[in-house]
């Protein structure tokens, strides 16, 4: 996505708020920059977060958004700017998945055990990074980080997530199948001929990147709990895998979107990871409430 695109979309998007066919708030250019980004993150993250649920992967989903905050530090370290520390967040994340699953299949620790190590070393690490950074950067700086904030997203934000959102699209939906089956019986995908360790590397590659992309909007705190919430969600109530990514896609959405625009036009002081998140969780107790009342809706796809 250029910038001129970017631009062209975004002065139609104005144009229709100012004439009453969309809320007021989008009337401003950086409002309407978070939504193109709940947009794009939001039907990734519901997706990816199928598999993520599907393989129990919800606590390396936190770790490596949590891991964030130490490649933005370590960013900053080498000069970077601090509102985009882009390589350094994808290197040192990628490298902290990649290597993490590589341990996990040698060692035959159990992943929590591992994934808790890799956690407490990335913290450590980053606090120490930030102890020595802290003349340097603004605290706000670390807010955004860790909860996210609708304020920073630029043009150059959203064409990272646009090329983030294609990568994953294309690598991920051709294989979908097979990273499905490799998740739920990887014996049975390993007769299938199915390369079982490759799809898991790719997999992990694939959170990864997604989640750093995402931190901007969502914060490196949150950015885990929209993979997991929706797909969680959207297990309870789907009677196939089918409705279940589907269901988990228009969740997470509606979630990021309503996250995003409620704050704003209720003028509540809560930043948009937060609010994303709570929105979510509250569809979550509302499809536990009503898996629990109505039995025909008691889904869990296998």
């Amino acid at each position: 996505m250029t910038a001129s695109a970017i631009d062209t979309l975004r002065a139609a998007i104005q144009a229709w708020a100012a004439g009453g066919y969309l809320p007021a708030s989008l009337t401003y250019g950086f409002v309407v920059n978070a939504v193109l980004a709940g947009f794009i993150i939001g039907p990734i993250l519901g997706g990816l977060g199928t598999l993520v649920v599907v393989k129990r992967f919800a606590f390396f989903s936190e770790a490596v958004g949590h891991s964030a905050l130490t490649g933005v530090a370590i960013g900053i370290l080498m000069g970077e700017p601090y509102t985009g520390p882009y390589g350094s967040l994808f290197g040192y994340c990628l490298l902290f998945g990649i290597l993490l699953n590589y341990l996990r299949n040698r060692t035959g620790l159990a992943p929590d055990t591992l994934i808790g190590v890799f956690l407490s070393i990335s913290l450590a690490l980053g606090a120490s990074v930030l102890l020595v950074l802290a003349g340097r950067i603004n605290v706000h700086i670390l807010e955004n980080v860790l909860f996210g904030s609708v304020l920073t997203v630029n043009n150059h934000d959203l064409s990272v997530l646009a090329v983030v959102a294609l990568l994953t699209a294309a690598l991920a939906l051709p294989y979908y199948n097979g990273l499905m089956l490799a998740s739920f019986n990887p014996q049975l995908a390993a007769v299938r001929r199915v390369p079982v360790k490759a799809l898991d590397y790719l997999f992990v590659a694939l959170v990864t990147i997604v989640t750093v992309a995402s931190v901007k909007v969502i914060g490196a705190i949150l950015v885990g709990a929209l993979l997991v919430i929706p797909a969680a969600c959207a297990r309870m109530l789907s009677p196939s895998l089918r409705s279940f990514f589907w269901l988990s896609v228009l969740i997470a959405t509606v979630s990021t979107l309503a996250g995003i625009l409620l704050p704003i036009e209720l003028d509540l002081p809560v930043p948009s990871g937060a609010a994303i998140i709570l929105v979510s969780g509250a569809l979550f107790m509302l499809a536990a409430i009503t898996r629990g009342l109505v039995p025909t809706l008691r889904g869990n796809p296998s």
